[in-house]
């Protein structure tokens, strides 16, 4: 098939690679323009290098966005990784339409941090859709689902980069290959199972170290790598990866103030919290880089937050 990707970064290249990989025919490679300093785009590198014809235009909604899409004939848009409005004009110009690709189980978890947020909400299944893209955001109608358990010890880093990315390059094969042949079904989203959930940045991963055990393994398991959850110690950001949850089982087994570094090792720290520990295996101080807990300097007896 004759196909316009549309998407960015180390997805988009891998859904671009994927198809050229099979025989399929690239017409044109839409990305977003870079930032200011920031590093080249990983799918516009690789559809320069591969001599494909590469637009970046600063809105899909531009004019001259429409006609290169026009100009590529393209038998379906494939999106892949959009952070860019699409308006119903760019996508429907191919003679199959456009799909897009959304890391979570549509209606659910609409919007950019769809990955983070099962994780930190405790779900234990999470999933991929591909769908119609609309005018509502991640509200069109699905085409494909696929569904992965999710476990107490999974990342975001797992979850993505394990199962979520290569599971998502599949799917936009298959997707495309059912829309192309006419094989598809397009199941309207459910408004009654819909949640929206906004950036998972920052702000929102900072750590309450009076919440329950439960909720603050999940929160730094559902940011880690990214963005990284977050507390303070000595005045200092302190982001913590690699949590382990040790829940207490009898009356007064709970040692230390919440917040409170109760033990520090080479590998660990351990970290009390209401109604257990969070173990540590990896914390950045600061400027500093990555490291195990024994090479941060964070004594026994710290507390964290404060």
């Amino acid at each position: 098939m004759r196909i316009a990707v549309i998407g960015q970064q180390d997805f988009g290249k891998a859904v671009l690679e994927a198809f050229r990989a099979r025989g399929d025919e690239v017409a044109a490679v839409f990305c977003a323009p870079e930032k200011e300093g920031a590093r080249p785009d990983a799918l516009r590198a690789a559809a320069e290098e591969q001599g494909l014809k590469v637009y970046q235009f600063k809105s899909l909604r531009a004019p001259e966005a429409a006609q290169a899409l026009v100009e590529a004939k393209a038998d379906i848009g494939i999106m892949a990784f959009v952070l860019q409005f699409a308006p119903q004009e760019f996508v429907s110009i191919p003679e199959h339409g456009t799909i897009q690709f959304h890391p979570s189980l549509l209606p659910k978890f609409r919007g950019p941090s769809s990955i983070n947020w099962p994780l930190i909400k405790g779900e234990t299944e999470t999933g991929l859709s591909i769908f119609r893209p609309s005018d509502g955001l991640d509200e069109g109608a699905v085409i494909l689902q696929k569904r992965t358990p999710v476990s107490a010890e999974d990342t975001l880093g797992t979850v993505y980069f394990d199962r979520l990315f290569p599971l998502g390059v599949a799917a936009m094969l298959e997707a495309a290959d059912l829309v192309v042949a006419g094989k598809h079904r397009e199941v309207v989203q459910d408004e009654t199972q819909a949640s929206y959930e906004g950036w998972c940045r920052e702000g929102e991963a900072r750590i309450n170290w009076a919440n329950h055990v439960d909720f603050i393994h999940n929160m730094i398991r559902g940011c880690d790598p990214a963005p990284g959850a977050w507390t303070t110690c000595g005045g200092e950001k302190l982001q913590l990866f690699g949590s382990k949850k040790h829940l207490v089982r009898t009356f007064g087994a709970v040692r230390g103030k919440v917040g409170e570094v109760i033990a520090v090792s080479p590998t660990s720290m351990f970290i009390t919290a209401q109604g257990g520990q969070i173990e540590i295996s990896k914390a950045k101080l600061g400027s500093g880089k990555k490291d195990s807990p024994g090479e941060l300097e964070i004594a026994a007896g710290t507390i964290l937050g404060g």
